[in-house]
């Protein structure tokens, strides 16, 4: 379903981007952030089953800044080679990508940003400091660090209550800063959305993408 774009950001910086279009009718667009793993397979079916609700999806390639094609797997040497890699790639520079993805997204209209572990962060950034139409975030470790920045549009929140990474305190200190955003948790682990982790729990994705193709659909159309 899927295709490789290149797309230029603010500062002049050229990436890569996975774009998957829907072959029905449009509903609108959605920049798809990945995790500390890059633009690999799971991403891709993320974007795939957007694209198949009927929203262009466009995951941009984050770890460009530090070299092209970058994917990881999910064991041991993956997670500490995107441990490594994610701060070398700062806020600022990520924000510039998802405006891009943005400008892509918009052929089909109204755009949202769904994001997932450090594309959670990344999500919660780009509905604070751009202007997308929703924003939805899975576990972002960082939002408690930045949960003092007012978002531009609608958010949604999902929390695994078992996240040995982000401490249900600091994801109920979200909540609190923003008690108007829809704020769910789950009876799972980080990466519960991934069907190749570990800590995939199949109930929780399924209620949680229900959850978020309920909260887009209005907003986007």
């Amino acid at each position: 379903m899927g295709e490789r774009a290149q797309i230029t950001a603010g500062d002049g910086h050229e990436l890569a981007a996975y774009v998957a279009r829907p072959e029905g009718e449009v509903r609108g667009g959605l920049v798809i952030v990945q995790e500390i793993f890059g633009v690999n397979a799971h991403i891709r079916a993320v974007a795939d089953g957007f694209a198949a609700e009927g929203y262009l999806a466009v995951a941009p390639a984050l770890f460009d800044r530090i070299r092209p094609g970058i994917e990881l797997g999910y064991d041991e040497a993956g997670v500490a080679e995107g441990r490594a890699l994610r701060p070398q790639v700062s806020w600022e520079a990520t924000v510039y990508d998802v405006t891009a993805a943005m400008s892509l997204a918009a052929e089909a209209g109204a755009v949202g940003v769904v994001g997932y572990c450090w594309g959670g962060s990344i999500a919660w950034l780009a509905a604070c400091r751009l202007s997308p139409a929703a924003a939805v975030c899975f576990y972002g470790g960082h939002i408690y660090e930045f949960r003092n920045e007012a978002p531009n549009c609608p958010v949604m929140f999902h929390f695994g209550e078992q996240d040995q990474g982000i401490p249900l305190e600091q994801a109920q200190a979200v909540q609190a800063a923003h008690p108007d955003c829809p704020f769910f948790t789950y009876p799972a682990g980080h990466g519960f959305n991934c069907d190749l982790r570990g800590s995939y729990h199949a109930e929780s994705a399924d209620l949680a993408r229900r959850r978020t193709l309920d909260f887009l659909e209005p907003l986007l159309g």
